[in-house]
């Protein structure tokens, strides 16, 4: 059976609800390599004069993950939990209504949505904001640039927050007990990019990065081969100090090298004549071993022919020995009963000259 009391009891309840739910704002998104920094805002822009009495914020992994604390703030008194505890930093100034959160070393464990919630005084709300964390991929922090080109340093703290950042350091060391160098400093009430005089980076360091959007990034140029070290920067937040370190390496060949001899260096010439050496020589003896090669198959033939020679001349010889003896074959006939005539040739014999010679006349 309808009831009309349904309809407007709906709309009652739900208006009660909704002036005691909370208040959510837009979910942004941040996209951090692993080992780098989060700044995640949350900010209340209008209060009523009320005062934050309480912040929370916490992490949910996703749909098959529990629900932790990463730090809440009370009474005064900021406290980090569980495996955030040396992590996470409430770097917002509570007095002016913003409980933002840095949330630094971020590890893979570390991507979700992460929850601010912020209770006012004598306030039955609670106003939230929600940030997805997305991570990704550890950044590869070393650089190889060859001698004489320019190298992009980055130092880009991911934030939702614009115009936090108070000052901007980058310093240089050349080894574990080296001294550090200034390579650029920069300070937000003295925005002035200051590198040292006579400083070996002076007029060589570029600060390219936005640093309204918390980004540090530099580019030195004509880099030397006493430039390769370690390179430090530091973002300041207040009360608390972003990090990071990049090492650079310096490549001594050029990055690219041509062909043309007047431009090669000695060192690129030694090579191309011992290579010319190594083929020449290489050749000499291929060429050695192919007469040797030659001479030895041409011994061997002529030693075959003569061996074949010889023993023709001796198949010959044998031959013609063996033909000149006549076989006399006898051939028995049958008595006739006639008798075979028999015929006589007479030639005439020659006078001797010498037994008779007065016949002659």
């Amino acid at each position: 059976m309808f009831c009309p009391l349904k309809l407007v009891l709906i709309p009652v309840l739900l208006g009660y609800f909704l002036s005691f739910v909370d208040l959510i704002t837009s979910h942004p998104e941040l996209r951090v390599h692993v080992g780098d920094s989060a700044l995640m805002g949350c900010i209340i822009q209008n209060t009523e004069g009320k005062r934050v009495t309480k912040v929370d914020w916490i992490h949910s992994p996703g749909l098959h993950g529990k629900d932790e604390y990463v730090l809440f703030y009370y009474s005064n008194l900021t406290v980090p939990t569980g495996r955030f505890q040396n992590r996470s930093h409430l770097v917002g100034d509570v007095s002016q209504n913003d409980g933002s959160l840095l949330l630094q070393d971020v590890q893979d464990a570390d991507q979700g949505i992460y929850n601010c919630a912020i209770y006012l005084e004598h306030e039955s709300r609670v106003f939230k904001k929600v940030v997805v964390l997305h991570v990704l991929p550890e950044e590869d922090k070393e650089l190889m640039v060859h001698k004489g080109e320019s190298a992009l340093m980055r130092c880009h703290l991911q934030s939702t927050e614009e115009r936090r950042v108070t000052k901007v350091d980058w310093m240089f060391s050349s080894g574990q007990q080296a001294k550090e160098e200034i390579v650029l400093f920069y300070n937000v009430n003295n925005p002035v990019r200051y590198t040292p005089y006579r400083s070996r980076f002076q007029n060589r360091v570029d600060l390219v990065g936005d640093i309204a959007h918390n980004d540090g990034t530099i580019r030195l140029q004509t880099v030397k081969e006493s430039d390769a070290g370690l390179y430090t920067c530091s973002i300041d937040l207040g009360s608390v100090t972003f990090r990071k370190t990049s090492v650079l390496h310096v490549v001594q060949e050029e990055a690219q090298t041509t062909s043309r001899p007047e431009i090669l260096g000695g060192k690129y010439m030694v090579i191309i004549v011992a290579i010319v050496c190594a083929t020449v020589l290489l050749l000499t003896g291929c060429i050695v071993i192919a007469k040797k090669t030659s001479r030895k198959k041409r011994s061997e033939s002529s030693t075959t022919s003569v061996k074949s020679l010889e023993h023709t001349r001796k198949a010959s010889l044998e031959k013609h020995v063996y033909s000149s003896v006549t076989t006399w074959e006898t051939v028995e006939e049958e008595p006739s009963a006639k008798p075979d005539a028999t015929y006589m040739v007479m030639h005439p014999a020659q006078p001797s000259l010498r037994s008779n010679p007065s016949k002659l006349h």
